[in-house]
């Protein structure tokens, strides 16, 4: 801890609640915080002792107002490798892009949860590893509701689409199972929009975010005087999503004396408020997402099995971007035409060899990391194509591209070939082209049938000769 010891972080911040949460988050990694309460404080304060010793700098957009961008040029010029991060209310793609060109390290949107304000610290300050190019970017990018948004031909990954899609129309709870970065909130809020109950109430609380002290209170409520600081009664999120949805983002971080409770909870349809003589009878749906595999942390003794049992009705498990590179291509595409369409940037091409450096990357942070990734060379880049040039950080960790290989095993989504250069066996290629089919038509499976050509008895049939689960 000696070295976060020593380092000392700037907030330029005028709010004193907001100053306080987050020099205390700061404090939990060893961080000391210096307040400053204007722009004016915060220039001068660079030229000080205590100010050659900064590590970092957060800026509250509402400090400098529409000048934040000049603020941090400012300070930019004159500590050029300080990293300086903003915090805004504004979900605007132009000015995190502004913010970028004027020297941001990251751009982050209030409400900000704890887990990602000291990700970005952590990021921005990291010495060990070329780093501007792989930081994660909150910009907001408008998100799509529908599974065709979804990008990737990858068997597991259309698996994984067609059992959302099927779930989606069901009213049984659902755990959502992947690495950060693989989709899991779009999932979500693809398979409410296709839900029976898209139209209900809906809440989505991080677990990661909120202190494990607050959260059976929020999760369950409690009746006034239920305990000190408790002057007012407070409806649950349970009992307030009553007929709708709820999702509990990183369930795997559930304090343990709460995940009993909530087992109890789905099991019976009964909330019970702290402090309450009574519950009340409640039908909410539970979407649950967890970074890690739930059943390894049943196995070590750090989640219940019953409520591993209670949310797992279905369970999807979206795969790594790095198994899936054959999707690269495709979602670079897709983000470039997203990224395109944003207020002050411009639609870029990508040559073969930029594509084959992003493919050949195995992205620890999955999709999100790529989409920051292309944000941040689109920003920068003045051309018309993203060359090899414009990822300097890949090239340095990756090597230059050889020339493209033929696309033999890409494309469709179906490898024809094994790792020896030998045609797979026809009952396998077979299994995954009805895969494929199952994702593409989103779990239809007449119209499946159809566009296969077979009827729907004789594709069951497959299905269980090839012992394919028919909600894959």
């Amino acid at each position: 801890m000696a070295e976060s010891e020593s380092r000392l972080l700037m907030l330029i911040d005028d709010e004193p609640a907001q100053s306080r949460l987050i020099t205390a988050l700061a404090a939990r990694e060893g961080w000391r915080t210096l307040v400053v309460n204007d722009s004016e404080t915060a220039i001068a304060t660079l030229g000080t002792r205590q100010g050659m010793q900064l590590a970092a700098i957060i800026l509250d957009q509402w400090v400098p107002g529409d000048d934040a961008c000049s603020l941090i040029e400012e300070l930019k010029s004159r500590r050029p490798a300080l990293p300086v991060l903003m915090l805004t209310t504004s979900s605007s793609p132009l000015l995190a892009v502004e913010a970028m060109r004027a020297g941001a390290t990251d751009y982050l949107v209030k409400p900000v949860a704890p887990d990602r304000l000291m990700q970005a610290l952590r990021s921005a300050t990291r010495h060990e590893a070329p780093r501007d190019e792989l930081q994660p970017l909150t910009e907001k990018m408008p998100t799509s509701l529908d599974f065709d948004a979804m990008i990737g031909t990858a068997p597991s990954f259309r698996t994984a689409l067609a059992r959302a899609a099927k779930a989606a129309r069901g009213h049984g709870h659902v755990l959502i199972e992947g690495e950060s970065g693989t989709g899991k909130e779009m999932l979500i809020r693809a398979m409410h929009a296709a839900s029976p109950r898209a139209k209900a109430p809906i809440r989505s609380i991080n677990i990661g975010g909120v202190p494990a002290s607050s959260i059976e209170s929020i999760l369950f409520g409690h009746e006034q005087n239920a305990f000190p600081g408790a002057f007012e009664r407070q409806v649950g999120a349970l009992q307030h999503c009553d007929g709708g949805t709820l999702v509990l983002d990183e369930i795997d971080r559930l304090d343990p004396a709460i995940q009993g409770k909530l087992a109890e909870c789905l099991e019976q349809g009964i909330v019970r408020p702290i402090g309450a003589r009574h519950g009340f009878r409640v039908d909410v749906r539970l979407i649950s997402a967890s970074n890690l595999p739930l059943a390894d942390l049943v196995a070590t003794g750090h989640f219940e099995q019953r409520l591993l049992e209670a949310v797992s009705a279905t369970t999807i498990v979206l795969p790594p971007l790095r198994e899936r590179q054959g999707d690269v291509p495709a979602l670079t595409r897709h983000f470039l035409a997203r990224i395109g369409e944003q207020p002050g940037l411009r639609h870029h091409a990508i040559s073969d060899a930029a594509l084959q450096l992003l493919a050949a990357f195995d992205w620890p942070g999955n999709v999100r990391q790529l989409q920051s990734v292309l944000f941040r060379a689109a920003v920068y880049c003045d051309g018309e194509t993203l060359t090899t040039e414009n990822f300097p950080q890949l090239v340095e960790m990756v090597g230059e591209p050889d020339d493209p290989p033929a696309a033999v095993n890409e494309g469709a989504g179906v490898m024809l070939y094994t790792d020896d250069g030998n045609l797979r066996a026809l009952e396998d290629i077979e299994a995954d082209v009805i895969r494929l089919a199952i994702g593409h038509y989103r779990g239809r499976m007449t119209e499946v049938a159809r566009r296969l050509g077979i009827g729907r008895s004789t594709l069951y049939r497959k299905l269980s000769d090839l012992g394919i689960d028919n909600a894959a």
